[in-house]
C-alpha cells in the first residue's frame, strides 16, 4: 500500500495503491462522512487475489485538492462521476471494477451507466444511486423523511455553521444512526475524522445537499454530464448491488433491480448498516470477485 497522487480533472487526487501494478484495476470509493479507510481490510485482500486496488480520496476529503482556486466546490453527482473518470484517465486505467457506496457507488453508478465500455463490472451500496433531483421535492414516508434529517439541515446556513463548526460530530452522529450494529470505537473513528479537516470539505457538502434537491446551480463544466443523468440512464454492465438490512438511512433498494439491465445480483448483508464494506469487508471482497467472475461470463 502506499499514498501518491496525481492530477486528474480539476483536482489533485490523493489514493491508495495497493497490490501489484498490472493486477486486475479495481477502484472502490468511499461515502460521507468516511473515508479511504472503509478499505483497509478490503483492498489488501483483493490484492492478494491479484487486483490493483486504488482507493482515492473524493473530493474535499484528506489531502486531495483542487488545482484551481476558481473551481465551484461543487459535490453534485456529475461532478463525483467526473472525478472517478479523470482519474482513470489519469492512471492510464482503460477498464475497471469499480465500487462504493454512498457518493462513491454514485460516482461508480454514474460511470458505469454512462460510460459502460469502461466498467468491467460494478459493486454498489445501496443499488442505483444515480439521483433522480426532478423529483428530489416529492415527499417520503415520515420514517425516511426522519433519516433525512442532516440533508435538511445543511439546506440552511444554521446548517452550515454546525457543520463548521462541529463535522466531527456531526459525522459521529451519523455513523451511529446509520449503522446501529457497528460497535466501532474511538480509535478507528479518530483514523478517519482528520479527512474531514480539508479546507474544501464543509463547501463540497453543503453544495452536494443543496444541489440533489436543486436549491443551487451546479457547475457549468459538468452540466452536460448532469443533463445525460436527468434520463435516469439504465446500468448495462455486470452489477452486484448490495444493502445492510440494518442501515439506518437507506430502508432497501431491492427494487431498482429494473434499473440494472446487464447480468445482476443483489444481496443483502444481515444485521450490517451503512458502511458496507467496513463493517462487513469479507462479503464486500467475495462480492468484488462474484462481480468479476460475473463479467466474464458475459
Amino acid at each position: 500500500m502506499e499514498l501518491k497522487t496525481i492530477n486528474a480533472g480539476v483536482l489533485k487526487i490523493s489514493y491508495y495503491d495497493y497490490g501489484p501494478a498490472d493486477g486486475w484495476p479495481a477502484i472502490m470509493c468511499h461515502g460521507f462522512p468516511y473515508d479511504v479507510h472503509v478499505y483497509s481490510e478490503v483492498a489488501p485482500r483483493l490484492a492478494d487475489a491479484g487486483a490493483r486496488v486504488i482507493v482515492p480520496f473524493l473530493r474535499g476529503y484528506g489531502p486531495t485538492e483542487f488545482l484551481s482556486r476558481e473551481t465551484l466546490r461543487s459535490g453534485e453527482q456529475a461532478a463525483l462521476g467526473f472525478d472517478l473518470l479523470a482519474l482513470m484517465d489519469a492512471l492510464k486505467i482503460e477498464r475497471a471494477i469499480v465500487g462504493g457506496y454512498d457518493w462513491g457507488g454514485r460516482a461508480a453508478c454514474i460511470v458505469s451507466a454512462l460510460w459502460p465500455e469502461r466498467v468491467v463490472a460494478l459493486i454498489s451500496g445501496n443499488s442505483y444511486n444515480i439521483q433522480n433531483i426532478a423529483r428530489s421535492l416529492e415527499p417520503a414516508s415520515p420514517a425516511v423523511e426522519a433519516s433525512l434529517w442532516y440533508q435538511y439541515y445543511f439546506h440552511s446556513e444554521r446548517g452550515r455553521r454546525g457543520l463548521a463548526e462541529d463535522r466531527n460530530g456531526i459525522a459521529h452522529l451519523l455513523w451511529k444512526m446509520w449503522s446501529p450494529t457497528w460497535n466501532f470505537d474511538e480509535e478507528t473513528f479518530n483514523q478517519m475524522a482528520p479527512a474531514f479537516e480539508n479546507p474544501d470539505f464543509v463547501d463540497v457538502v453543503i453544495h452536494s445537499y443543496r444541489h440533489r434537491y436543486g436549491l443551487v446551480p451546479g457547475d457549468p463544466a459538468v452540466a452536460d454530464i448532469e443533463a445525460r443523468l436527468a434520463a435516469q440512464p439504465d446500468i448495462t454492465v455486470p452489477a452486484i448491488t448490495i444493502d445492510g438490512d440494518a442501515d439506518g438511512v437507506n430502508y432497501g433498494t431491492g427494487h431498482h433491480a429494473r434499473k440494472f439491465t446487464g447480468p445482476h445480483e443483489h444481496r443483502i448483508f444481515a444485521n450490517i448498516g451503512h458502511n458496507l464494506p467496513q463493517e462487513q469487508p469479507i462479503d464486500w471482497v467475495t462480492a468484488v470477485l462474484d462481480a468479476r467472475r460475473l463479467s466474464k461470463n458475459c
